[in-house]
């Protein structure tokens, strides 16, 4: 019988032993050979990138919630949680694009492609959408 509520548990401890490279990077040599260090540079630089986009978010949270009173406050906040909840995500994202893309250098495999700059990207632009919509007509609370 089949539980398909649950998931496999070979894509489970996938999951467990890549967040556990998270906080052991050493154990990443390990696997596969030692790539070009500039690929790894270049790796790690992404990584920087990324932090920064996800202090950028939280920056703009805190600034929507400190900056803009003259918005009605279930909206303010609302905005604000999002770049907040945004920035989190960003973060927890570069660390495991860092790890997946490392592995991958080092076991001579396609870096791994991800749909989350495509989603981050359409989503910071209809919160634009709708601080310039705010701002413009002055929906205050």
């Amino acid at each position: 019988m089949i539980d398909r509520g649950r998931a496999p548990s070979g894509a489970l401890s996938s999951a467990a032993a890549t967040v556990r490279l998270w906080f052991a990077p050493r154990r990443i040599h390990e696997e596969g050979t030692t790539p070009d260090y500039r690929f790894t540079l270049a790796n790690e630089r992404t990584f920087l990138a990324w932090l920064r986009t996800s202090l950028a978010l939280v920056g703009g949270g805190f600034a929507v919630d400190q900056f803009l009173p003259h918005i009605s406050r279930p909206l303010r906040i609302s905005l604000a949680l999002v770049l907040l909840v945004g920035g989190a995500l960003c973060a927890v994202r570069a660390v495991n694009q860092w790890v997946r893309c490392e592995r991958a250098m080092r076991r001579g495999e396609d870096l791994p492609i991800s749909r989350f700059p495509t989603v981050l990207g359409l989503l910071l632009a209809v919160l634009s959408v709708v601080l310039v919509l705010v701002i413009a007509f002055g929906w205050a609370g």
